[in-house]
């Protein structure tokens, strides 16, 4: 992997000197992680002129999970606890003869920002913008591989989930069930909070877990995903409680997994992201829906659970293969409950079979 995060390092180096800076300081964490092998809690990535360097609080933990710095990047442990590691870097950065400093300033505090003109005054600051998450877009196999366990990890907890009894329990009971699933099956942790929600809380995007406890006739919708390696994915299921589905659920369910089937077939290299949105939106708004529908369709995943692209209506940008994306629309009945259905996918050319699935959990209408 060290040629990889070499690799990574030089391209970003080499917009940055295209940009005029002949050093860039790096302090999103999943970015440092993306370019260093790992990002110990508050550490920045200086490429220097001279050497790269991971500036840390504390020594990195030696912990899979937690990844390991690129043996081509010196680690730098600050002499005393308590010091802010992008001030550090900055001071080191016009040690090593820089004249100019690319910053991610959509990062960092006004006050942090001050105290690096501060540390090093004869540095000229330049924003580095959003280069580092571009180049994070496209994954390479070894990423991919990482959000193929991930997924198959978030399958296999939620089947298990769906064999128990479920009638009289709590929503925020199976969140936290789920969770531990996750990480009984070799998850480094939950890719984001798990929501489950039940009857009339079913389809709300993001929805939190209450006590509400689950009733027969109920829409129960689960969104989960696990984080593997630092890679995080995501799935979303509706099914039916206790009981055969009502004629409204039947409907409502199978004119979602139309509308996300529709979002799934039009991923290809080359799509733009707003015609990948409107596929799955068109389907919902000729049948009524367009009001209250969620302000998009799908994100990119990777180190972070929501990442460019954006499946919006207004989005700019096309697909590019080896993009892994989520389909996830939904609609929500106030008072009665609503229906989420939501894969992760990889945008791959119609060459190589089409966008691969990874999330695979059947996506029937079952009752439970």
């Amino acid at each position: 992997m060290s040629e990889v995060y070499a690799a990574r390092r030089t391209r970003l180096r080499e917009r940055c000197n295209a940009g005029g800076s002949a050093a860039a300081l790096v302090t999103r964490p999943a970015n440092v992680r993306y370019l260093a092998g790992a990002a110990p809690h508050g550490a920045v990535l200086l490429l220097g002129r001279r050497e790269d360097l991971l500036v840390c609080q504390s020594p990195p933990d030696d912990r899979p999970y937690e990844g390991r710095p690129d043996e081509a990047v010196r680690v730098q442990v600050l002499p005393q606890p308590g010091g802010d590691p992008a001030v550090a870097a900055a001071g080191l950065a016009q040690t090593q003869g820089a004249d100019s400093l690319a910053i991610e300033e959509h990062h960092l505090t006004v006050a942090r920002h001050r105290a690096l003109a501060s540390v090093a005054p004869r540095l000229r600051l330049a924003d580095l913008g959003s280069a580092v998450e571009q180049l994070r877009v496209v994954k390479d196999e070894e990423e991919i591989s990482c959000l193929r366990i991930g997924a198959e990890i978030a399958d296999q907890a939620l089947g298990e989930l769906l064999e128990s009894i479920l009638v009289g329990r709590t929503e925020r009971h199976l969140a936290l069930e789920l969770e531990r699933r996750l990480v009984d099956h070799g998850a480094d942790g939950p890719a984001f909070p798990t929501s489950v929600a039940t009857g009339p809380n079913s389809g709300r995007r993001g929805h939190r877990p209450t006590d509400r406890r689950v009733e027969e006739g109920d829409f129960l919708s689960v969104c989960l995903g696990a984080a593997y390696r630092g890679y995080r994915c995501e799935i979303g299921r509706t099914f039916v409680i206790g009981t055969s589905p009502a004629d409204w659920q039947i409907q409502l369910y199978d004119l979602v997994f139309a509308a996300q089937r529709a979002g799934r077939e039009a991923l290809a290299p080359g799509a733009a992201y707003r015609d990948v949105d409107r596929a799955a939106r068109q389907v919902l708004d000729s049948a009524g829906y367009a009001e209250g529908l969620q302000s998009l369709t799908g994100h990119g995943v990777g180190l972070e659970i929501d990442e460019d692209p954006q499946l919006a209506p207004a989005a700019m940008g096309k697909l590019d293969a080896c993009v892994p994306v989520t389909v996830e629309p939904g609609v929500h009945l106030p008072g009665r409950g609503g229906v989420r259905i939501d894969d992760t996918l990889v945008v791959r050319p119609e060459a190589d079979g089409g966008p691969e699935l990874l999330t695979i959990t059947t996506k029937e209408l079952l009752a439970l």
